[in-house]
Parts: C-alpha cells; sequence; structure tokens
C-alpha cells in the first residue's frame, strides 16, 4: 500500500474516531489508541513506524509549539515556583527516585540479570516525559480549576525537554564515560539554556516580523518557521530543541500575537494551529496503538507491572514532596490535586521513541522496550478513563450532574421555543389550519413550562449559570454579527475596506469575550493597521 493512500486511511480512520466519541464519552486520545491496537490486531495494512526522525521532524515542534502558543504566559508566570519545581528538580528526583527502586526490584525477583542502576536511570528518564493531552481535555469538559490545567499543561511542556536532556545524559553514564556530578550539571544547564536562548531569538525575531506585515497566510508561515526552524536549529547545535520551541511559541503566542496581529488574523492562526494539534495528535495516538504488540505485553506482565508501579509511585512522591514545600507559599497547591497531577501525568509516544532510538546491540533493550510499552499503555488506558471519575470524587469538580441535567433541559427549552418561532411562520404561509396549529402550539407550550418548572428544580449555581448563560449569549450574537457582515459583503452591500474594519471589531469582541482579555478598541486596531502599511 502506497504512503499517501496509508495517510489518507489514518486521517479518515482519526475523523471516524472523532465523531464517535461524541457520542460515546470516551477521551479522544484513548478511543484512538484502542483503535490503533484493534487496526495492528487486524494487520489490514503496514503502517509507518513511530520513529525517532518522524516525531522530532514533524510531529514534536509542531505540538509543543500549539500547546505553548495557548499558554496564557502572566498565569505561567502565577505558578512559575510550582511548574518549574516540578519540571526540572522535581523530573530529576523522579528519576532518581525510579532507578532507586527499579534496580533492587528487578533482580530481587530475578526480572533480568545483571540489571545495574545504570539501566534503571535510562528508563527513569525516557519515562519521565509525561503527555497529559486526553487529561487536559477532560478538564476543560468537567469544569476543573483553570490553575490545575495550567501546572499539568505548563509542567508537560518543560518536562519533555529536562526528560530528553536527562536521558541523554544517563546514555553517557552507559557508555562508561567519566563524568562528575559537576559536568552533568553544566552539561545539563548548558543544553536547557542555549536552547532557551535560540527559542527567544527565534520567537522575538518572527514577533518583530509580524509586526511589520499584515496578511494571515504570511504570520500563519511565519509562526510554522519559528515551531520548526527554533527546534532545527537548536537540535543542529546539540542543544535543547524542546525548550526552544516551548520559548519561541510561548513568546509568539504572548508578545507576536497580541502587539502585531489583528483580531482577525490571530483568529487564523489560533485556527491553524488547533488544527495542525488535532491532525499531529490523532496521527500520532494511533501510531502509538499500531506500534504495540499486545501478545508480547501479556507475556511480560510482571515486568511491567513493576515498571508501572515504581515509575508512578516515584511521580507520586515528588509531587506530594513539591506540594508539602510549597505549603506555605501563595503557589501551594490543594492534596487533592496532587493526587490529579500524579495520576494525570500521563505518558504518550515520546517515551516509546526515545526507547526505540536505543541501539539494537543496547544491553538489557528488549526489557527496557517491553517495559516503556507496557506503562505508556496502562497510562493512556487506565489513567486515561478514570481521572474523569476520580476529579469527582476528590470533589474538585462539583454538581456536574446537575450541570448536564440543566444543560439538557436548556437544550429542550430552546428546541421548544424554536419550534413555536416556526408555527408563527406557518400561520404566515398558510402551511396548516388553524386548529392543528393551535394544538400544537398549546403542546409546546406545555413543555416549555414542564422544562422552565424542571430547571427551577435543580440544586444549581446561580451566579456561574448566570455568567456562563451571559458568555454564551454574547458569542451566539457576535456570530450572528459576523455572519450578517459576511452575507453584506458577499452580497455587495460593503466595500473590502468597510468589510476588515467591521470583522477586526467582531474578532477584537470574540478575543475579549473567549480570552478575558480587555480588548482594544476598534481605533486601536486601526492604528495598528496603519502602523503595518
Amino acid at each position: 500500500m502506497h504512503a499517501e493512500t496509508i495517510l489518507i486511511l489514518l486521517f479518515s480512520v482519526a475523523a471516524a474516531v472523532a465523531i464517535a466519541v461524541r457520542q460515546l464519552q470516551v477521551p479522544y486520545t484513548v478511543a484512538l489508541v484502542l483503535t490503533g491496537l484493534g487496526l495492528g490486531m487486524l494487520n489490514l495494512f503496514t503502517p509507518p513506524h513511530l520513529t525517532k526522525e518522524l516525531l522530532f521532524s514533524v510531529f514534536l515542534p509542531g505540538l509543543l509549539f500549539e500547546a505553548a502558543f495557548h499558554i496564557e504566559f502572566r498565569e505561567f508566570w502565577r505558578n512559575r515556583l510550582a511548574i518549574a519545581s516540578l519540571a526540572v528538580p522535581g523530573v530529576a528526583a523522579a528519576v532518581a527516585l525510579t532507578t532507586v527502586i527499579l534496580t533492587p526490584v528487578v533482580n530481587t525477583l530475578h526480572l533480568e540479570q545483571d540489571f545495574v542502576w545504570q539501566y534503571a536511570l535510562v528508563f527513569g528518564a525516557l519515562i519521565a516525559a509525561t503527555d497529559p493531552i486526553a487529561v487536559v481535555a477532560i478538564f476543560r469538559s468537567l469544569g476543573a480549576p483553570r490553575r490545575l490545567s495550567v501546572l499539568l499543561d505548563g509542567e508537560s511542556l518543560l518536562n519533555d525537554g529536562t526528560a530528553i536532556v536527562f536521558f541523554t545524559l544517563s546514555l553517557s553514564l552507559v557508555t562508561g564515560a567519566s563524568v562528575t556530578g559537576w559536568q552533568l550539571t553544566t552539561d545539563f544547564l548548558e543544553i536547557v539554556g542555549f536552547g532557551g536562548l535560540i527559542g527567544a531569538a527565534v520567537g522575538l525575531a518572527v514577533s518583530q516580523v509580524i509586526k511589520q506585515v499584515d496578511d494571515a497566510m504570511i504570520e500563519i508561515t511565519l509562526t510554522t518557521i519559528a515551531a520548526y526552524g527554533s527546534f532545527v536549529t537548536a537540535e543542529h547545535f546539540h542543544y535543547s530543541g524542546v525548550i526552544a520551541v516551548v520559548v519561541a511559541g510561548v513568546l509568539c503566542g504572548n508578545y507576536g500575537a497580541r502587539v502585531g496581529m489583528t483580531p482577525s488574523t490571530r483568529v487564523a492562526v489560533e485556527t491553524f494551529w488547533e488544527y495542525v494539534a488535532f491532525a499531529l495528535n490523532s496521527i500520532v495516538f494511533l501510531l502509538i496503538g499500531l506500534e504495540v504488540n499486545l501478545d508480547a505485553l501479556f507475556l511480560s506482565w510482571k515486568v511491567i507491572l513493576v515498571a508501572y508501579l515504581v515509575s508512578t509511585a516515584g511521580r507520586g512522591l515528588v509531587i506530594f514532596l513539591v506540594s508539602g514545600l510549597l505549603r506555605r507559599t501563595r503557589e501551594k497547591i490543594p492534596w487533592p490535586w496532587s493526587v490529579v497531577l500524579t495520576w494525570g501525568g500521563l505518558r504518550g509516544g515520546l517515551p516509546m521513541v526515545l526507547v526505540l532510538s536505543l541501539a539494537k546491540d543496547f544491553p538489557h533493550r528488549d526489557l527496557l522496550v517491553t517495559m516503556t510499552f507496557g506503562v505508556v499503555m496502562i497510562s493512556i488506558l487506565v489513567h486515561g478513563m478514570t481521572v474523569s471519575p476520580l476529579l469527582r470524587w476528590l470533589g474538585i469538580v462539583k454538581g456536574r450532574e446537575h450541570r448536564e441535567a440543566y444543560e439538557f433541559a436548556r437544550g429542550k427549552l430552546q428546541a421548544a421555543n424554536a419550534a413555536l418561532e416556526e408555527l408563527k411562520h406557518m400561520s404566515h404561509v398558510h402551511f396548516s389550519s388553524k386548529d392543528v396549529r393551535a394544538h400544537l402550539k398549546g403542546e409546546y407550550q406545555q413543555r416549555i413550562k414542564e422544562e422552565q418548572g424542571q430547571i427551577g428544580e435543580l440544586e444549581l449555581d446561580r451566579s456561574e449559570i448566570e455568567a456562563q448563560e451571559a458568555q454564551w449569549a454574547r458569542r451566539h450574537l457576535l456570530l450572528t454579527e459576523k455572519n450578517h457582515v459576511i452575507d453584506s459583503f458577499q452580497q455587495g452591500i460593503l466595500d473590502q475596506e468597510v468589510y476588515d474594519k467591521l470583522l477586526a471589531d467582531i474578532d477584537t469582541r470574540l478575543l475579549r469575550l473567549e480570552s478575558g482579555e480587555a480588548g482594544k478598541t476598534v481605533e486601536e486596531q486601526n492604528s495598528v493597521r496603519h502602523k503595518k502599511t
């Protein structure tokens, strides 16, 4: 089967899964992995392997840039101590704990001969990288606290880079290179620090160019250059490409987009990167499922279980330790959140790619591959499916059942009112007899009365509901305005200049509504436009 045919097939499967999960209430990434496992068992076609070159050249820069671009820097900065503690010393401590615990356990259970601490260190480093995409999506759907999402997302963005650096440094220990603790520390700081500087330079340069142009397609292209250019440049000089692309993404999203993009362009850029993330995540999680041999994992269930328990316990101990140290600071983390941060640190494609990048003759490679694949599968399938009940059990999200009942009743109420409006239209065109219309009107009015009564009986936070309804209503009206402006332009009622100004005004108000920012006025947007031209 040709490569282009396989690519179309993978996208078709991803689209079908995306449609299905809307009805099944299953996290999208979990459903993709399950689908990939099923396709792999059927052996219908030979998929592309999830190699290090493929992940680093195609998937990782785009996914990291999209996440960093949408990070609200002010929220990130307010939680900088907690995020940095979890992502740098926290990852180091988790790697060390995994190494200390795993080495004697593997040897005691006779799971492998001569499994010394250096090989456990390699496993601890590669398994430290987390991918909380499914969990963050669940947070949003359940209305979990925004700060919890920022902590999990921000830590993941940074720990990918630190995990890769620790993995690289651990390999030097395995090869027998004579290195000291001081040298490892300086190497780490150099790789991460210069990676960050390269990302900052690329992000600032692209942002300055964005300020000089006013074309959505060009500005989308510039952000693409920032994403992949920062990654490739840093990797070329043997620094951290992950850190580089994260820094470039944060700068482009929080500086370039706000001072250099008109609202219409920013909407276009954000839409582009949201699709890129959807497409790349769809393919990478399908490939994860296709890459796994379930029979081999079942045969090695003991070592996989040991690796899973050790890596999870190591992460949990570190998170609770950091939470304890931050108890007396303004960035304190509630204990229930620590449980969620431990459970929500899903492992994704990066650990699998790192372990597959080991040389064929690397000692204990088969064991490391088996442990990594098994831990990734348990993490995605078990944690991804259970994090939602965990949030409810811990009381982090409350009243979701009432919210769902409210939204269902509200939807029925809106549908009934829409039907009443249609009845008015039917009376004007004499679609049916007066008696039939009167009977139907009575039925719908009774339904409306019943739904209003059910809503009144629900135990709801009225202030929260009113705020959400106000946001829905404002967004609906703004989209109605936008559609009217577009229709007027297409009918020739508006010329290009007036059309652009009106769209800029509406997009400004949409951005202000959805991001909570104080948006710019029309005059300020025109000023930005004039400066660019």
